[in-house]
């Protein structure tokens, strides 16, 4: 997941250098008043997107079934634990009868 997300964020780097040299060079439009860093950060993710999208298919498939794996150990993982409850709280309404019935005969 992080080799994916450097990966990311490195297409939104690549976009951002290409995008301010757009901008400054006089290509793309500037931005109105102070807003000119916001407008290129804006493009940058507007581009990078879909590049992401396409370039880095593979390696977000290969997050996903990471994520999807983790997912399904902490799953079972919260099973077992509530399974291990069940059996102790089922173990001692067991013993609190038999408890309960000695000490009433004494």
């Amino acid at each position: 997941m992080l080799r994916y997300t450097l990966m990311r964020l490195g297409i939104f780097v690549g976009c951002f250098v290409v995008v301010w040299g757009l901008v400054y060079s006089g290509v793309a439009p500037r931005g109105l008043g102070d807003s000119n860093f916001m407008w290129i950060v804006l493009l940058a993710l507007v581009i990078s997107a879909p590049i992401s999208f396409v370039v880095l298919r593979g390696a977000r498939d290969r997050a996903s079934v990471q994520v999807v794996a983790r997912v399904e150990r902490a799953k079972a993982n919260l099973d077992r634990n509530r399974n291990q409850e069940d059996a102790a709280l089922d173990e001692s309404v067991q013993g609190a009868p038999n408890q309960a019935s000695s000490t009433t005969q004494r």
